[in-house]
């Protein structure tokens, strides 16, 4: 029972992490259309900028991190406007969204050519230490990054329902023509929700390569990859369908991990397949995601 309970606690905080990345792509998509595809490279990038100021040049952690947030969501914030703009000024979100796929190779060829072969550790306070909760050990950064993810998916949710941006950015996902016609700045919403996505991707990366990872090397960017069906299972274009999503991601991902030995018959590396044979269940249930909006056409 305490082995279940372990399992559970450790796929319910991953899954609080890739909700975190997955809503970076949600938010894109309500304030931009576009699916940003290009977040689990920004993610990747984020994670080596804090890696490399620690390790590298001594920086504190807490600084590094900062610094890994403003470089990552500033270029977010750069891509949205050099790139991204261009094409949704033409109407043409499609064609953005594919771009996203050569931005992303772009950048983890980048970040792969500069950490190599090496194992780069972050420096979090919270190392290989461990918590007794409800009677059972868990990893400390395990609990600390569901309790931050907690506090941010909080957060955000206050901003967007109380805030002028939050108002504005809802506004926009619901009738952009409308919100642009009173007086809502629509390229300035889009900037600022990728610079958020770039905030919430850094964040979560720093807490994926925590222990018990021995720290950041290339294979980030394929757990990051997992938040990508983790948007998809919610809807694109609901926000706590990414948290719906990013914990049943996680949660498939540790059951599957955590019982390999009983599904061995299935063959290796199934935890990797899991959360896109869930993604595909529920999009044949309901194509639009559990928590997307149903298109209606007049026929």
């Amino acid at each position: 029972m305490n082995y279940l309970a372990t399992v559970l606690i450790t796929g319910v905080s991953v899954g609080s992490l890739y909700a975190l990345v997955a809503l970076g792509i949600v938010i894109v998509y309500k304030a931009s259309a576009v699916v940003n595809l290009a977040q689990p490279s920004m993610l990747m990038l984020g994670t080596y900028v804090v890696a490399s100021a620690t390790t590298t040049h001594g920086v504190p952690f807490w600084i590094a991190l900062l610094l890994g947030i403003l470089f990552t969501a500033g270029m977010s914030v750069l891509v949205e406007i050099v790139l991204v703009r261009r094409f949704t000024r033409r109407n043409a979100v499609v064609a953005a969204s594919v771009m996203t796929i050569g931005l992303d190779f772009a950048l983890v060829t980048e970040v792969d050519r500069r950490i190599g072969p090496r194992i780069i550790p972050t420096g979090d306070p919270w190392g290989a230490g461990t918590l007794s909760v409800l009677g059972v050990t868990v990893p400390a950064i395990r609990v600390v990054a569901l309790a931050v993810s907690l506090a941010f998916l909080g957060a955000f949710y206050l901003w967007l329902q109380r805030s002028g941006y939050g108002v504005a950015m809802r506004a926009t996902a619901e009738r952009p023509e409308t919100a642009a016609l009173m007086g809502v700045r629509l390229p300035v919403v889009a900037a600022v929700a990728w610079g958020m996505s770039g905030l919430l991707a850094v964040v979560a990366g720093v807490f994926l390569v925590g222990f018990p990872s021995p720290g950041l090397d290339t294979s980030l960017e394929q757990v990051a990859l997992r938040a990508l069906p983790a948007a998809i299972i919610g809807g694109l274009d609901s926000t706590s369908g990414a948290i719906a999503g990013g914990l049943l991601v996680g949660l498939s991902e540790a059951l599957v991990l955590g019982y390999h030995t009983e599904l061995a018959s299935f063959g290796q590396g199934l935890e990797i397949v899991a959360p896109y044979l869930v993604m595909l269940l529920v999009l044949v249930w309901r194509p639009a995601g559990l928590f997307g909006s149903q298109e209606l056409h007049r026929v």
